[in-house]
């Protein structure tokens, strides 16, 4: 035995080193998740405490706004994609190049993002969704479309960032936009200091606000910061530049369609859930905003693990490459399994936060919504895996792939189980949610046997 022991120290030293500068990565990037979806979490809360059906349309419209910003984000990952791997491969010149052309992919994206919610009455009307759900709902919508290009600005610059590794100061931001987010909300909301009562209106419109003054000091920051400033990528961005938009989007499209299958899969239970009542709907909306919120904690690793991937892959190191992604699913898993065990333990303290649990009308709320979170606290392990795994294949430059199996896993599986555990079984909301993370599952592990299969192969 003691002929081994030095064998195992020599082992475990860089496996350790890689799990403190995923970390260092990884902490500030999933706060800075945290304090991001706090501002549709705020949302949602103070709508609960509008009436049931601004819970119930309000956190429908700012869970479908939250998830389709995600999807269409994904085109602009590709620029932390490919800034990552020109950073390892001491490429520096291309970073420039690759920020500039994802400030214009940000802007083309915008406009079409725009228009589609302010138009989201007619898909919502389209899904069967109730006369007052759709009509609050596209309030919410039409607040919130003025911060989409900020938002979209935003989410490739953070991608941009991760490349060098510096991720601290997106927490400071996120988390001055959210307190700011915060106090709009109550005044619009409510109608505060004079400001009409505007409702969910104002609360979209304090999303809206909260996100320019999040984008505008991230910008400041880029522009003062000494190791980001060389590169200067703010001039010379007269006109898009076509060879590069092309690289971009062939790399993000497959990670936007993968997000669009697998948050689709979310969305459409949402919907699901709603066509069953307006109460079913915001039992749903309550777990689904409360396992969201500690989901972005493996959001965070997710993005950190693209960046630490791409920079092994980068430098041409097999044993690296594979070592961040396999350090980064094991402590995606360990965070995850704890707090699994907190929520199934403490969850209706998180429902009290959106409804009265003592108020005898909320009382078919709040049993279905304790139930959702059950099943989410002993599944989410399986999401918070599979996202982690996903996107170290994006640090391979892997997406077409991913998408495949998403389809497979996410649709023909997740959500055929569902609707039937749900319409044919009667399991009704619960079996939506056991379906949805069924299919899950099978994605994680796909991907999680992808990754190790292609890092052995480098």
């Amino acid at each position: 035995m003691s002929g081994l022991r030095p064998l195992r120290v020599k082992a475990a030293g860089p496996i350790i080193l890689e799990g403190q500068a995923f970390l260092k990565l990884a902490v500030p990037l999933a706060i800075a998740q945290i304090a991001q979806f706090a501002v549709g979490f705020v949302d949602t809360i103070m709508m609960g405490h509008l009436s049931t059906e601004s819970l119930a349309a309000g956190g429908l419209a700012s869970t479908t706004f939250q998830m389709l910003l995600t999807i269409v984000s994904g085109f602009v990952m590709s620029v932390g994609v490919l800034a990552a791997e020109a950073y390892g491969a001491d490429q520096k010149h291309r970073l420039a190049g690759l920020a500039r052309q994802g400030l214009w992919l940000s802007l083309l994206l915008s406009l079409p993002f725009m228009a589609l919610l302010w138009r989201m009455s007619f898909v919502l009307s389209a899904l069967n969704q109730p006369d007052v759900v759709v009509d609050l709902a596209q309030n919410y919508f039409t607040g919130v479309s003025l911060g989409v290009l900020p938002a979209m600005g935003f989410a490739m610059l953070r991608g941009y960032l991760s490349a060098f590794s510096l991720a601290g100061v997106v927490t400071i931001i996120v988390s001055v936009g959210t307190a700011f987010n915060i106090v709009c909300n109550y005044v619009l909301g409510f109608g505060k200091l004079g400001f009409p009562r505007l409702e969910l209106m104002g609360l979209g419109l304090g999303s809206s606000l909260s996100l320019w003054l999040m984008f505008g000091l991230f910008s400041l920051y880029i522009l003062r910061q000494p190791e980001l400033n060389q590169y200067r990528f703010w001039r010379g961005w007269k006109h898009p530049k076509l060879s590069i938009l092309r690289r971009l989007m062939a790399v993000g499209a497959p990670i936007a369609m993968t997000l669009l299958l697998e948050l689709g899969l979310f969305l459409a239970v949402g919907y699901m859930a709603g066509s069953l009542g307006a109460q079913v709907l915001a039992a749903h909306q309550i777990a689904f905003q409360v396992m969201a919120l500690i989901f972005m904690v493996p959001i965070g690793m997710s993005q950190a693990v693209t960046a630490r991937v791409g920079l092994w892959y980068g430098r041409g190191d097999r044993d690296g490459t594979r070592r961040a992604g396999f350090v980064a699913i094991a402590l995606t898993a360990g965070f995850l399994l704890l707090s699994g065990v907190g929520l199934a333990l403490y969850r209706h303290l998180a429902i009290d936060l959106f409804v009265d649990s003592a108020d005898a009308q909320a009382a078919p709320v709040v049993m279905l919504a304790m139930n959702l979170l059950l099943v989410s606290a002993i599944a989410q392990m399986l999401d918070g895996v599979q996202r982690v795994a996903m996107s170290a294949l994006y640090g391979l430059q892997d997406t077409r792939m991913p998408m495949i199996l998403s389809a497979i896993a996410f649709w023909g599986i997740g959500l055929t189980s569902g609707y039937l555990l749900c319409f044919v079984a009667g399991w009704g909301v619960v079996g939506l949610w056991v379906g949805q993370y069924t299919g899950v599952a099978v994605g994680g592990a796909i991907f999680v046997w992808r990754f190790g299969w292609l890092t052995r192969s480098l």
